[in-house]
């Protein structure tokens, strides 16, 4: 066993400043999340671009994009979309699927983009993930400033309270004959996700770290950044958000 622990692999060992760059590019952040409803995402698309009243060929990015899954989804919506994501691994990935109409490229979200968008999507809490908060305000605005003049931005976030109340503090996940153990917990007003596991003789260890964000949180944020906030909904529907009972947090902006 011990030779196993000198295999052992952390993204700690980085420190923990950038603990998505390194979980995010190994394969087994995408086999632990394989089981996602993709088709509750894809009638959540439907419903979005649907309220946004989106032109026929809009140009939409979607911001931290993965593997490009939903921007394959928005471009076959007859969009023109941009993927963009901090992951090379992802990047090169969703490259494959690339159109005219479909590119992806790797790019900080916390960097303004040339190009102006009708819409930013941000889906699946893909905000809060910065070590300095400070960010978090730098993104809001370099979202602001690739909307184009008619455009909308879209943050889909946890709703934190909701998900404080109901936290799972342990849990063990088989996926493809690996078993992963998490646990949940709240420190510094943050959210975190421990996840141990073991494949082929090696030990994996990886954290994942969310800013624990309220509406109030993004509403100041907002408020800083010169943005309006136009309408929050609380779950993929669209339904009207509530503080304690909705799963999500969805803010729609310009």
């Amino acid at each position: 066993m011990a030779a196993m622990h000198n295999e052992s692999i952390s993204n700690q060992e980085d420190g923990d400043q950038n603990w998505y760059t390194s979980w995010f590019d190994t394969p087994y952040y995408h086999i632990l999340y394989k089981d996602r409803n993709y088709r509750e995402a894809q009638i959540f698309m439907d419903n979005l671009t649907h309220y946004l009243n989106l032109p026929e060929k809009a140009n939409v990015l979607d911001l931290a994009c993965g593997k490009g899954r939903h921007s394959i989804y928005l471009n076959q919506l007859g969009y023109n979309v941009l993927g963009a994501d901090l992951s090379e691994n992802s990047i090169a990935e969703a490259n494959k699927n690339s159109n005219e109409t479909l590119h992806f490229k790797v790019h900080d979200m916390r960097e303004p983009f040339e190009e102006k968008f009708d819409a930013i999507f941000n889906l699946f809490t893909s905000f809060g993930y910065f070590e300095n908060d400070e960010d978090n305000l730098t993104t809001l605005k370099a979202i602001k400033e690739s909307l184009s003049e008619y455009g909308f931005a879209v943050i889909d976030f946890m709703n934190v309270t909701q998900v404080i109340e109901t936290l799972v503090p342990e849990e063990t996940k088989t996926v493809d004959e690996i078993d992963f153990h998490i646990k949940r917990y709240v420190e510094d007003g943050h959210i975190f996700k421990e996840i141990d596991f073991e494949d082929k003789g090696r030990k994996y260890h990886f954290t994942e770290k969310v800013k624990a964000l309220s509406l109030k949180d993004f509403q100041d944020l907002m408020d800083e950044a010169g943005i309006f906030l136009l309408d929050i909904f609380g779950d993929y529907k669209l339904k009207k958000f509530h503080k304690t009972e909705s799963e999500r947090l969805i803010m729609i902006f310009k």
